[in-house]
């Protein structure tokens, strides 16, 4: 039967988007997947065998990862997705209790010119002037002002939501024009939640908006979610994503979740009616380097206003209580290969969040590192590395050493690293031979986090030679200059 990997994937697979394997359980498809694809047990299972809860695996549309999982028969017409995490069981209903009630509704009153300005919403049979004040009333944090939160962002101002809080911590770089549109040349340097508010009012001035310059915490996040009705999560990274998830379940607020990567998109409802949370669908995210991050990985531009303009499509519905919505759904979209799903998945009563004995009560202050199982364990040998200058050094200085470029194809056709062996992390275990025990062994990559991870994968099978990360990677090097190069890296 045809599989369909996931793009976060797909360098475990020889770049495959879709593979052919023969299984009639679950348990058998995935030992098969192994034997023709051998690096992918890494990506599969952790280094103590339990199958990685980042990856969910989807036949026909239904979560198939459970308990069970291994017995669940398959016929040849079985559709099966292996879908990671790039960072939703209440059945989706044709109407549902509007967020924002009668009672807000009855309090705002549209004038002459806002008539005119969302004329045609008032045409639509399921808007009209009722939804169009629920809109006007509504309430609505968007967490990250980046590529996703560029769409969401100018929709729900341009719908006439009355009231719109950015978090965003980060400033405008050059390189987030490709597809960050809500900000232009100018701000470049500038904070994000600024520019996102002079954009807002340039769309339209009658919208109450609140920026904020900070990076959501377990200190804050309760207190900046705090009496808005919804909160879209537009954030590119699983800390964050996992802390705002915690705090919008404990006060009862939905999150319209929406993630990103090369030519891939999910968005989904969290939270909403008793649906399932970040914690039901990926109980943990996957340890940093094991796939590529988006900003490691890549986009392409109009990627983030496609999702985006879902994730606010989302948004909009919710508030108003109208047509179907992703709530107990994963909507996964493939822009490259033009194909899209929308996955049934279910709240877990394992849940530690919103589960049937929950355990975390409160937004808890946690070390992203030991939540990952990322740790170092007491007997652990820590990775040791070089700054950039250090090995600057040593290259010039002509010492031995072998260096180990473990990113994807496209980044190295972005960056090259003058005399770099280049082994991809997936293949690293069956290709130690190519290494020299006897000499240093650095190894690097864009940020100096799947280095890491890629030492210690060597050091999981008995490779005893030294071994070193670059600091920082890549992204750390960029003005160093090698004297044997003749110029900068």
């Amino acid at each position: 039967m045809k599989i369909f990997i996931s793009a976060t994937l797909r360098s475990f697979f020889n770049r495959e988007h879709e593979i052919d394997v023969k299984g009639k359980t679950v348990g058998e498809l995935l030992e098969n997947i192994i034997k023709e694809y051998p690096d992918s047990k890494n990506a599969f299972y952790d280094e103590t065998g339990e199958r990685r809860g980042f990856i969910k695996l989807f036949v026909d549309g239904e979560d198939r990862t459970g308990r069970d999982y291994a017995v669940y028969s398959l016929s040849e017409k079985s559709k099966v997705l292996l879908l990671p995490v790039i960072a939703g069981g209440a059945p989706s209903l044709a109407q549902t209790e509007a967020l924002v009630s009668d009672e807000r509704r009855k309090e705002v009153e549209l004038d002459n010119t806002e008539i005119e300005r969302f004329n045609k919403h008032l045409l639509l049979r399921e808007i009209g002037v009722k939804g169009q004040k629920r809109i006007k009333a509504a309430k609505v944090v968007v967490v990250g002002a980046g590529a996703l939160g560029s769409a969401v962002i100018q929709y729900l101002a341009a719908a006439g939501v009355g009231t719109i809080k950015v978090i965003d911590s980060s400033a405008v770089a050059l390189e987030d024009l490709q597809s960050q549109v809500l900000h232009s040349l100018r701000d470049v340097k500038r904070p994000k939640s600024a520019s996102a508010r002079d954009s807002i009012r340039n769309i339209n001035r009658s919208i109450e908006v609140i920026a904020e310059n900070e990076d959501i915490s377990a200190d804050n996040a309760s207190e900046l979610i705090e009496d808005f009705d919804l909160v879209v999560d537009c954030s590119d990274n699983f800390k964050t994503r996992y802390t705002l998830n915690d705090a919008c379940i404990l006060n009862g607020i939905p999150v319209v979740f929406g993630a990103i990567y090369q030519f891939e998109g999910q968005v989904s409802i969290l939270g909403h009616n008793g649906g399932p949370c970040l914690r039901c669908v990926y109980p943990s995210p996957p340890p940093a380097g094991l796939v590529p991050s988006c900003a490691e990985g890549g986009t392409i531009s109009p990627l983030a206003g496609i999702v985006g303009s879902i994730q606010a499509n989302e948004a909009l519905k919710l508030i108003m209580g109208i047509g179907e919505h992703l709530s107990g759904k994963l909507l996964t979209v493939d822009t490259l290969y033009l194909n899209s799903s929308v996955l049934n998945v279910k709240r877990s009563c394992n849940c530690p969040l919103c589960g049937d004995t929950p355990t975390i009560t409160e937004v808890e202050t946690y070390d992203y590192e030991d939540f990952c199982g990322l740790k170092a364990k007491e007997d652990e040998v820590p990775v040791e590395g070089f700054t950039p200058e250090e090995l600057a050094k040593k290259i010039d200085a002509g010492e031995p050493l072998k260096i180990i470029d473990v990113r994807e194809p496209h980044e190295r056709a972005i960056l090259r690293f003058p005399g770099a062996v280049v082994i991809p992390i997936g293949q690293l275990v069956r290709r130690q031979k190519e290494l020299d025990p006897n000499i240093d062994t650095v190894f690097l990559c864009k940020q100096g986090k799947r280095s890491i991870l890629a030492i210690n994968t060597l050091r999981e099978a008995g490779y005893t030679g030294p071994m070193y990360n670059l600091k920082g990677g890549l992204d750390a090097m960029k003005d160093i200059v090698l004297a044997n190069e003749g110029g900068w890296l």
